[in-house]
């Protein structure tokens, strides 16, 4: 007489233990509730008393179980729109497709199934996890729920399957199949059947271990059973049966009396492998929970597949050298550094844009060290700083063997076609492709143009109709009446809660409430909102708008920026979640009333159809360095009118991808007295990130023209002073160097100093910077080939930087945020540029003012000044001392976040040259290969 084998007691056995792991889990990852999400399509009886019995074990268990339910006259891609939805659902664990579709229409059942992603999908249908089961590689797999519940049976038999002959009689997708792939790797000898195998009886008998899933109801009689065989029975059927009272009974297809009498172990037919099927999906979805957590939390290190260098001497140029390496396709990138498929949009092969739920899924891990890179005060000779930091990346990838994410501006491609050139960095440490990097990339920065102009229109469009309507004629067209009914928007909502006006029906409010309502009364002199475009061009730093017939005489002077120059390029930086970019675009002031009240673009109406424009430029765009680094490029506003940094939403998620091991290098605009100190001041202060790091880039050259070297020209041979040993002109353009020193160790943040080598170089010349950087307080100082060697010419300097990194951080702000404009504005110009004093001219003043008034005292303050001096005199080399700092205007950037005093004349939209960059672009129409950037 065979033993029992109860799905019951063993599925009431494996919950119970899900139970205490699930809360282990808990403990372990706060705020984990593994989530299954059950998909019924239609309404059939047996699939509800299934789903209720599954939604009753997973509530005892801790799996919160959503029962999603589709109307039976669902199309397919309505049905696969559900499942992709839950797929980019964080919060989902596992997703099950209720089997048979109970539907109106043509659906492909096994399209729905392998629509569900595969670390997704805990009924193990998905042919990638069936895949995977039929090559034996079970550690990577999500097993069928029915297959693993009848294994877990055969096991809890006590009876060893390895070396068993096991006989699988069925071959369906769900059970059959699979059962027979998971016995084979479980050292079964295993035969599988069909109704179309002949002598079926006589293949039966052979089986030690018996599992029958073939819908016959009791086609296995007792005498096909070989004696002490292990049977389990997935079948139920229904037959008739005059004593019952529903005039049927169920079955399995084992005739359960007779095989009883064989067998050593056999399943029942009612609480047999049924419970173990629900039992084993919920372990499916806590096993996927526990994987996800894990994931997040960077268990793993990256397996990362780097790329080799073949390096040249002499180095050829950029593009030479970026055409000579192939990328490798995005996508297996961000496989290696732990990117789920949900996560990103691929843009072709060679980029991606990367989702902000990555935050969410990662929320539990510890952030990586957080470095930026930033420069002396900058020189028409260069100091390297992009080149620095994709070096200094390569280097903590190829040769430290950490985790590393560099993460850069997006360049504008004013500088690209102008005089400029392309900003991927230079030589050996690149970002590639660099033609997809300079140029169009993913369109984030048209997005910005797109937005700004809208805003723009905006502006002009309400200034019009204010003036060629009567109150009540621009209420009604503002506030229509639509199918009998009138309404206000949301945003308008917004605007009468501004207003201090509580109704909400657009037909109560007074004549006066409807003036305030309706007018903002923008006073053109006010107007700081400018058009842009992506281009350098001189001509349209001043134009004339409205000239056209139909605009009735409303003409108007204004000008054109260079996109980049767009505050909402500055938003996109320094924005932290999309409900915050929202916010912020909202908040933008774009001009004053006449009565001196800030005009938004929330009062405008248009801020939320700019987040649109913008839903997609919020997300980082994933590339690579020459060597197979990962690289985030993402925003970049102007480095004196707004703060010149990349964005925080890329440098959150990089440190969150690398790990509490791992390294993120960004880069500071300009030098450390402009981009660093506004990286710290503004960036960190709204961002929250802690900085372990400065990496301060120099070079002999450029210290020579501080310490007072001749001037430069382009296309002229440089001077002696600058190819020959001169330490007394070295020596006293370290000046530059101490100052920049001291300006990030007032922050309490160590520094490293990093020296780009040129072979014009000395020993004795770059030993004296090393020491004197030393000297003046730099925690290190390095000597780099990166540009020449890749990540090896910068070993030294990635092991500098890691060594610098453990010790704990003081980081400290500059200023508190809530003294006084005036004194926020001179402490940077005592402490960070070494002026006297500060001398605020009448009209910047009356500005200041106007901000405090209007309730804007409290906000960061991002000078614009030359980047080509510590002081306001672009003249002014090395580290001046006793001058005053002339503040001409004072501007804000509310949407942003900050007040930008202005110390000189700062020019929004550049001018083309004589023999522009684009002179030497082209393609070949062959290859359409690019040639000449950059």
């Amino acid at each position: 007489m065979a033993q029992v084998l109860s799905g019951k007691e063993a599925s009431a056995d494996i919950c119970a233990k899900l139970k205490v792991e699930v809360q282990e889990l808990q403990e372990k990852y706060p705020g984990l509730v593994p989530c299954l999400a059950i998909v019924q399509v239609g309404g059939e009886e047996d699939s509800n008393v299934y789903i209720n019995m599954k939604l009753k074990s997973a509530a005892e268990v801790g799996v919160d179980a959503r029962h999603i339910k589709i109307s039976r006259t669902a199309t397919q891609s309505e049905i696969i729109k559900t499942v992709e939805d839950l797929n980019n659902n964080v919060d989902i664990h596992g997703i099950d497709v209720q089997l048979p579709l109970d539907t109106d229409n043509e659906v492909d059942a096994n399209l729905v199934t392998n629509t569900i992603l595969q670390v997704k999908d805990v009924d193990g249908h998905h042919v990638g996890n069936a895949g995977r089961l039929s090559q034996g590689d079970l550690d990577s797999c999500i097993l069928p729920c029915t297959p693993r519940g009848c294994l877990d049976l055969i096991h809890r038999s006590g009876v060893e399957v390895k070396g068993k002959q096991a006989v699988v009689l069925g071959r369906s997708k769900i059970v059959g199949a699979p059962m027979s792939d998971l016995l084979l790797w479980n050292h079964a000898t295993v035969t599988q059947c069909h109704s179309s195998t002949v002598n079926l009886r006589a293949e039966v008998q052979k089986a030690d271990i018996l599992v029958v899933a073939i819908n016959e109801p009791e086609l296995v009689k007792g005498d096909w059973i070989k004696p002490g065989a292990v049977v389990v029975d997935c079948g139920i059927n229904s037959i008739p049966d005059s004593t019952k009272k529903s005039g049927k009974r169920l079955v399995g297809d084992v005739a359960y009396d007779e095989a009883k009498e064989v067998a050593s172990w056999i399943t029942p037919v009612m609480g047999g492998v049924g419970p173990m099927t629900v039992a084993m999906l919920l372990k499916n979805t806590v096993d996927q929970a526990r994987r996800a957590m894990e994931r997040a939390g960077g268990v793993n290190k990256w397996s990362l597949t780097l790329l080799p260098l073949k390096l040249k001497t002499p180095v050829p140029s950029d593009i030479e050298v970026a055409q000579s390496q192939t990328p490798r396709d995005i996508a297996l990138l961000a496989r290696e550094i732990n990117l789920q498929p949900e996560e990103v949009d691929l843009y072709g092969k060679k980029k991606a844009k990367v989702s902000l739920q990555v935050l969410k899924r990662l929320a539990n891990q510890k952030d990586g060290r957080y470095v930026v890179v930033t420069g002396i005060t900058p020189t028409p000779l260069g100091e390297g700083k992009s080149t620095t930091s994709i070096g200094l990346a390569q280097a903590i990838g190829s040769q430290l063997k950490k985790n590393i994410f560099a993460c850069v501006r997006q360049p504008s491609q004013g500088p690209t076609f102008g005089i400029k050139g392309g900003a991927a960095g230079g030589g050996y440490s690149q970002v590639i492709p660099m033609e997809e990097f300079n140029l169009h990339l993913t369109g984030d920065i048209h997005a910005i143009t797109a937005a700004n102009n809208l805003t723009a229109a905006a502006i002009e469009a309400r200034m019009f109709h204010e003036s060629t309507q009567k109150d009540e004629a621009l209420y009604k067209r503002l506030v229509p009446t639509k199918g009998g009914k009138r309404a206000f928007c949301k945003i308008q909502l917004k605007r009468l809660q501004k207003l201090g006006i509580t109704k909400t029906n657009p037909n109560e409010l007074t004549p006066e409430e409807v003036r305030q309502f309706a007018r903002l009364d923008i006073d053109p002199q006010t107007i700081t909102w400018q058009r842009v475009m992506d281009t350098n061009d001189r001509f349209l730093r001043k134009i004339t708008v409205g000239q056209g017939p139909q605009e009735k005489g409303h003409t108007r002077e204004t000008q054109f920026d260079i996109t980049v120059a767009s505050e909402i390029m500055a938003v996109l930086a320094l924005t932290t979640s999309l409900q915050d970019m929202r916010e912020r675009l909202g908040q933008m002031v774009v001009a004053s009333s006449r009565a001196g009240d800030p005009v938004t673009a929330d009062d405008l109406g248009v801020s939320g159809a700019l987040a649109v424009l913008m839903k997609d430029a919020i997300r980082p765009n994933l590339m690579q360095t020459l060597e197979g680094t990962p690289v985030f490029v993402h925003a970049g506003p102007f480095a004196n009118i707004a703060h010149g940094n990349s964005s925080i939403l890329a440098d959150k998620i990089a440190l969150k991808l690398v790990g509490e091991d791992g390294f993120v290098v960004t880069e500071a605009g300009f030098g450390a007295d402009i981009g660093m100190e506004k990286f710290f001041n503004i960036k960190c202060r709204y961002s929250g990130l802690i900085p372990n790091a400065v990496v301060l880039v120099a070079t002999i050259r450029a210290l020579k023209m501080h310490g007072g070297g001749p001037t430069v020209t382009a296309g002229v041979p440089l001077p002696k002073e600058y190819t020959e040993e001169n330490l007394e002109l070295l020596e006293k353009g370290c000046s530059n160097l101490r100052k920049q020193i001291e300006n990030a160790n007032k922050f309490g943040v160590p520094v490293v100093v990093a020296v780009n080598a040129m072979t014009t170089d000395t020993s004795a010349e770059l030993e004296l910077v090393k020491r004197k950087a030393v000297e003046d307080g730099a925690f290190d100082a390095i000597i780099c080939e990166h540009w020449a060697k890749g990540g090896l010419g910068a070993a030294d300097l990635a092991a500098a930087v890691d060594r610098a990194t453990q010790q704990p951080s003081q980081f400290k702000f500059l200023y508190d945020v809530k003294l006084p404009i005036e004194e926020k504005i001179a402490i940077i110009a005592r402490e960070i540029y070494g002026a006297d004093s500060i001398d605020i001219l009448p009209e910047a003043k009356t500005q200041i003012e106007r901000y405090k008034k209007q309730g804007f005292n409290d906000l960061p303050i991002c000078m614009a000044k030359t980047h080509l001096s510590l002081s306001h005199n672009a003249e002014l080399k090395g580290a001046p001392t006793g001058f005053t700092l002339p503040i001409r205007e004072a501007r804000a950037s509310i949407g942003a976040g900050f007040i930008y005093p202005l110390v000189g004349t700062m020019s929004t939209m550049p001018g083309l040259p004589t023999r522009p960059c684009f002179f030497d672009i082209d393609i070949d129409p062959e290859t359409e290969e690019i040639v000449g950037l950059s």
